[in-house]
């Protein structure tokens, strides 16, 4: 009698539905950007179809870098999913340290995955991330403030304009900034404009010989350029600002124009979450003395490290939050205008998106036009936009981002950041090897 009873209770278990006597409890690690936010939202809906469960670890930035490096270069196994982008993808692929992700189902369609970004995270023939979200950056302008000044954005700004632009439409008394630019040190906060802004000025990391180039005349006149807008037309305490803070400013109506990733164009022109939803302008990132690395190549991807111990329900989130269906859900459940941008040709061939999307076309050229392999007006020996894929940067940018950061602030001087700068970074590709 007691094992019939045991047997109907089973069988009624699995007769509920997403009811599953196996269910798993995956860990994420993921940034706190809105998207991967809707992303924690939404993956309600996986659990309940699945009965598998999800514990979320929602980082900032530069915490999420450091937790996720320390877990998976010590194979500590405490993330069964990782955030990462194209810089980690092939440096810890080739390393052993993340699992493959050829063998989804075929609704998943590789084939409709953005050539770019597909390449960005395969290694010898199999991908090792699946892209969220991929961006590049542009400029980001109120357009209603434009009008009202009588200016004019060109389809592709100089710095010389942004800079004329941004001493027109600086007004401090009313808390109103000409510019918004990153603050926050790290390799990719701050670096990852400054990355692009020392590329379009001529300058590179590194020459062929591997060495740092850092007080080179074009980091010169990059850094200085920078440091002297922010000081007269950006908000105060702007080296503690990130992508976050700089888009919390815009969206409150605090800036005139922004420099930044692509995937901000979503929430800006979203009347939920901005205040100048409607008002905001596009154009291609702005250029000084070359064209070349002006705007960056990004992608926000779920990797599984070699260490999880639930690699087979990890590989099911992932072929479920990075597949169109899950851009599908967004869209009709959040909005369009807020779908995850840049992964799959589908969704820009979508009508429902490219309506609510205006500045979809110009952030799909900016993906397309970004070329890690030809990014600096110099020839070097690495590839990258807004870093060097070599294992040692991810040290090297963050130092080189506080050094700058302390520039900005003003508790030093360029020229001295500089130095600091070109001597630690020297001696990391001493230790590193790449120097002798």
């Amino acid at each position: 009698m007691r094992f019939t009873l045991k047997a109907a209770l089973t069988a009624a278990l699995f007769a509920l539905p997403g009811a599953n006597a196996f269910a798993t409890t995956i860990t994420i690690a993921t940034v706190n950007n809105n998207d991967m936010v809707v992303m924690q939202k939404l993956s309600k809906t996986w659990e309940k179809d699945t009965g598998n469960h999800i514990k979320w670890v929602v980082l900032q930035e530069n915490v999420l870098r450091q937790r996720v490096t320390t877990d998976i270069a010590t194979h500590g196994g405490q993330f069964d999913i990782v955030t990462i982008g194209a810089y980690e993808t092939p440096i810890w692929a080739k390393r052993g340290w993340l699992v493959k992700l050829n063998d989804f189902p075929a609704s998943y369609d590789y084939n409709d995955l953005l050539p770019p970004v597909r390449q960005a995270l395969t290694v010898d023939g199999a991908m090792y991330a699946a892209p969220f979200y991929a961006e590049s950056s542009f400029t980001m302008y109120r357009k209603d403030l434009f009008k009202k000044a009588g200016l004019t954005m060109p389809e592709q700004p100089t710095y010389a304009q942004i800079e004329q632009f941004a001493d027109k439409l600086t007004d401090k008394s009313k808390q109103q900034y000409g510019i918004c630019l990153r603050g926050k040190p790290g390799w990719g906060e701050n670096m990852a404009f400054l990355g692009t802004l020392v590329n379009t000025y001529g300058g590179r990391w590194f020459n062929m010989k591997w060495e740092p180039q850092l007080t080179s005349k074009p980091w010169e006149n990059a850094i200085n350029f920078y440091v002297d807008l922010m000081k007269k037309d950006g908000p105060p305490g702007a080296s503690s600002d990130g992508f976050n803070e700089a888009e919390a400013l815009f969206a409150t109506g605090h800036c005139a124009i922004w420099i930044d990733s692509t995937v901000a164009a979503g929430m800006l022109d979203d009347p939920k979450q901005s205040q100048v939803a409607g008002e905001v302008g596009f154009a291609k990132a702005p250029v000084a003395v070359t064209d070349k690395g002006a705007a960056w190549q990004w992608i926000w991807s779920l990797a599984i490290p070699s260490s999880s111990k639930h690699q087979k329900t990890a590989k099911e989130f992932i072929a479920w939050a990075t597949s169109q269906k899950y851009i599908d859900l967004v869209g009709n459940t959040e909005g369009w205008v807020v779908a995850p941008p840049g992964t799959r040709m589908s969704t820009y061939q979508n009508p429902n998106y490219l309506k609510a999307a205006p500045f979809a076309k110009q952030v799909l050229a900016a993906l397309e036009s970004a070329n890690p392999h030809d990014a600096t007006l110099k020839p070097v020996p690495y590839t990258g936009i807004q870093f060097v894929t070599i294992p040692p940067f991810q040290q090297i940018g963050t130092t080189v981002g506080q050094d700058i950061a302390g520039a900005l602030s003003g508790s030093t001087s360029v020229s001295a950041a500089l130095n600091s700068a070109q001597q630690s970074t020297t001696s990391a590709m001493q230790q590193a090897g790449y120097l002798k």
